[in-house]
């Protein structure tokens, strides 16, 4: 029956059952009251249920409001390092630096406004047209190779830079004195690569200095474009002044002819230097060196004239771009003094400016002392190698100290919204502005901070000085957020931001990234020195909030298991769907993403954190933390956790575990290009079938007793040259992987799948180490692998470095080449404590 026809029956008997009750008069009566009374609770009803959705809507709002701010809010602990720690009353020795890592030479003040110092240079007739600009760290710009030979870190530094024909040697020295900073001063030499040439190059070298705000420069203009000296006064610097000195033969004071073009402006944008003196290259000048032809070289303006001139005479508030352009013949060199009038005012006169033969004495002195700390430090002689090798060890340790940089800026965070997929919905937010001072993993190609580098990089610095590495571990600390999380990479300031494709710029609240900070707190830990104890003591809240966040967001399905969050989709043209959080990349996970992964690397680094951090809390008498963290430590110190979670008896190895299929390739499909075909077995919950670098971290981290039984396995995967074993260091992925050297995608070739990796090599080197120092039944045959693992990888460096002149970021494990970018003095330095023997 239709529903029509039963509303149409339906309602005359309504009608007379309620006329009939009327008739008995009463019920009809008690049915309206009742009726109003059931509209009224369907109202409430209805009007609760209303409430209720706009409570939770609202509710929903609000939770999502307060988890964006709190991505983007500093975290309550007291800092690791005092607020001025950077400043020149507190720390003088450290306010000037080449801190500037991606420029071949410059340098800045640790200040959120800095005055910057650079160098460009560029050889006149080379090439038709405007000649080559050489000023920012390029992976393809032909120069090379180039970095440090000596640089303390501190005070001193040495480069040399190879551009075709030309050598350059940069060098940089700085005296203490006053209450800014105090004085230093630049050589730079310029000589044919090849000694006798007969055609010396004409060469225009340019030294700029940029304010960044309301500073004042002052320049002082003699004849012919020569600039007599810059005067200025910043509120940070006091008053100053730069001097060129007249250029001279390298080695003496015989003067040379020199061609002189300055340029004035406001500061166009500290990216845009480079193009804007590239655009002001447009006129023609003639070098008349006495006795000789006139030559043509292009120039800036012949005499000074203020640009962009604001309505108040200043650059309208965005700083200044002054630049003075010396162009000769080569050979010859060139000295730029900066002089601290508070310096100069408590200075003993008879020392006199830091120049020519006292500038050349300094230089000497701390090359000498450089020398002296290095080998009582890493004691290479002492080890019997090669003075090539040292030399090799000095441009290890000079390379990463001459990549510490100092960045200020915001970056962008996107929030955790404690949904998967969901961050995207939410758009990104400004961080507070943070300074960082920090190592950079390559000066071409990676000139900003990366969280998991920067723990490798300092293992190396804190051998050489520990204060630098509380200054650099303290930074990283400030930049953590109220729930603890640190954005695992830094692009700080404009002039980074201008280097890193906008993609890469927004960081996810949710991806962690591996604790490595922590290796050299648990080295801190071992030496006892009081003042890294005294640093611990002021960074432990931090310590513990970071590490809290890492072990609770990044759980696992299962208790005790862990997963990183923030793995790529299982998108068609991935052949496996990268996790870029674990900071291996491309490594192979389970084929098809999923909330099910159990991660075994993380649940390694969650385990050594722990352990760790318990440490430190005893150490200190933190004794709730201590507590809180000592049955998570208990229980992932024991094996039979990690035994049944991640061992797998059908590989023989520990292992990831996850939704997967090894039965993935990459097809070409016109016109999509290379897809990926999942073919059978389909996929399904199984142990991960991807033999390298993940299998052995329970080793890497020494995570083992030295009796277990998993470490013999462990060993002989390792030492098989079927699996990781190369004559050049353990690949990243068993060549017998399916895995092994295949590219993720049509235009992403492999990275983690083979190559040899500094980082992780020298773990395993150390973890040989220690095994071969333990009783036990492996004892003989760990040792023996570390020799030969150290002989392999510290070889097949050095032979790079003699054919190549740089450090790379990975090498061949076919034939030993490097690849990826350079020069990658970031965790390839480690080859210095590789050599050392120094774990």
């Amino acid at each position: 029956m239709a529903r029509g026809e039963r509303r149409r029956r339906g309602a005359p008997a309504d009608g007379v059952r309620t006329a009939m009750g009327a008739a008995r008069g009463g019920p009809a009566r008690r049915d309206s009251r009742v009726g109003v009374a059931r509209g009224t609770v369907r109202g409430a009803v209805l009007a609760i249920v209303v409430l209720l959705l706009a409570l939770s809507l609202s509710g929903s709002w609000l939770l999502a409001w307060y988890r964006a701010r709190r991505a983007v809010t500093l975290h309550s602990a007291p800092p690791a390092l005092p607020s001025d720690s950077s400043s020149p009353t507190v720390a003088p020795d450290l306010f000037w630096g080449t801190y500037r890592p991606h420029v071949y030479f410059g340098m800045k003040t640790r200040s959120p406004q800095p005055l910057l110092t650079g160098l460009m240079w560029a050889q006149q007739g080379a090439t038709p047209g405007t000649p080559k600009l050489r000023h920012t760290c390029e992976q393809g710009d032909g120069v090379g190779p180039y970095g440090w030979e000596f640089h303390d870190g501190l005070s001193f530094g040495r480069q040399h830079i190879q551009d075709g024909a030309l050598r350059l040697t940069t060098e940089f020295v700085k005296r203490p004195g006053g209450q800014h900073g105090g004085d230093w001063s630049w050589r730079v030499t310029v000589e044919p690569q090849a000694p006798g040439t007969s055609a010396l190059p004409l060469v225009s070298l340019f030294f700029y200095v940029v304010t960044d705000g309301n500073e004042v420069l002052v320049p002082e203009v003699g004849a012919k474009g020569q600039l007599k000296f810059i005067s200025g006064h910043t509120s940070e610097l006091g008053d100053f002044r730069f001097t060129l000195l007249p250029p001279t033969n390298p080695g003496d004071t015989v003067p040379k002819y020199g061609s002189y073009n300055v340029f004035w402006s406001s500061n166009p944008g500290l990216p845009l230097l480079t193009e804007m003196v590239k655009s002001r290259l447009n006129s023609w000048f003639q070098h008349r060196s006495p006795g000789a032809s006139p030559e043509r070289y292009l120039g800036l303006p012949g005499s000074l004239k203020w640009e962009d001139r604001g309505p108040s005479g200043q650059g309208q508030g965005q700083g200044q771009f002054l630049i003075q352009q010396v162009t000769l013949k080569v050979p010859f060199s060139m000295e730029l003094v900066f002089e601290s009038g508070s310096a100069r005012a408590g200075r003993n006169q008879a020392l006199g400016q830091l120049a020519g033969s006292l500038l050349t004495q300094v230089l000497e002195t701390h090359t000498e002392a450089f020398r002296e700390h290095f080998e009582k430090t890493f004691r290479l002689q002492e080890k019997g190698l090669s003075p090539g090798e040292q030399a090799l060890g000095r441009a290890a340790l000079s390379g990463l100290l001459g990549g510490i940089g100092y960045f200020y800026g915001q970056g962008l965070v996107l929030p955790d919204m404690k949904v998967e997929g969901s961050e995207q919905k939410v758009a990104p937010a400004l961080f507070p502005p943070v300074p960082l001072f920090t190592a950079v993993p390559s000066r071409s190609f990676f000139p900003r901070g990366f969280l998991w580098d920067e723990g490798f990089h300092q293992l190396v610095v804190q051998r050489w000085d520990p204060r630098l590495t509380r200054e650099a571990l303290g930074h990283w600390l400030g930049l953590l957020n109220a729930d603890g999380w640190i954005g695992r990479e830094q692009v700080l300031g404009d002039e980074a931001r201008a280097r890193v494709p906008p993609e890469f710029l927004v960081q996810r609240a949710a991806h962690a990234n591996p604790p490595t900070l922590l290796l050299p707190v648990a080295y801190m830990l071992e030496s006892g020195d009081p003042a890294d104890l005294a640093f611990l003591r002021r960074a432990f809240p931090r310590l513990y909030a970071w590490f809290s966040w890492l072990y609770q967001s990044q759980a696992g399905p299962v208790p005790l298991s862990y997963r990183w969050r923030g793995r790529d989709p299982a998108l068609p043209t991935l052949l496996n769907p990268k996790t870029l959080p674990s900071g291996l990349d491309d490594y192979p996970r389970a084929s098809h993403p999923s909330a099910t992964e159990r991660h075994l690397d993380l649940w390694c680094w969650v385990a050594l954190g722990a352990r760790v951090l318990v440490q430190l809390a005893e150490q200190l008498g933190e004794a709730e933390a201590a507590a809180e963290l000592g049955p998570l430590a208990a229980s992932l110190g024991t094996e039979k956790i990690l035994d049944e979670l991640h061992w797998a008896p059908e590989l023989g190895v520990f292992a990831d575990f996850g939704n997967h299929t090894k039965a993935v390739q990459l097809k070409p499909r016109p016109p999509q290009g290379l897809v990926r075909v999942v073919g059978r077995p389909h996929p399904h919950l199984q142990y991960v079938d991807a033999l390298g670098y993940v299998s052995l971290f329970p080793l890497l981290l020494r995570l083992l007793d030295p009796h277990s039984s998993r470490l013999g396995p462990l060993l002989d995967v390792l030492a098989d040259s079927r699996h990781l074993w190369s004559p050049f260091g353990l690949r990243s992925l068993a060549a017998s992987s399916s895995f092994y050297g295949q590219r993720n995608s049509e235009h992403d070739p492999p990275y983690w799948r083979g190559a040899v990796w500094l980082n992780v090599n020298y773990l395993a080197l150390g973890a040989l180490h220690h095994y071969g120092h333990l009783e036990g039944p492996h004892q003989a045959r760990a040792a023996k692998l570390h020799s030969e693992l150290r002989a392999n990888v510290v070889g097949n460096v050095w032979q790079q470095y003699q054919a190549t002149g740089f450090l790379w970021e990975q090498y061949s494990d076919q034939d030993g080449r490097g690849m990826g970018c350079r020069p990658f003095q970031g965790w390839t330095s480690l080859v210095l404590l590789a050599m050392a023997e120094d774990y």
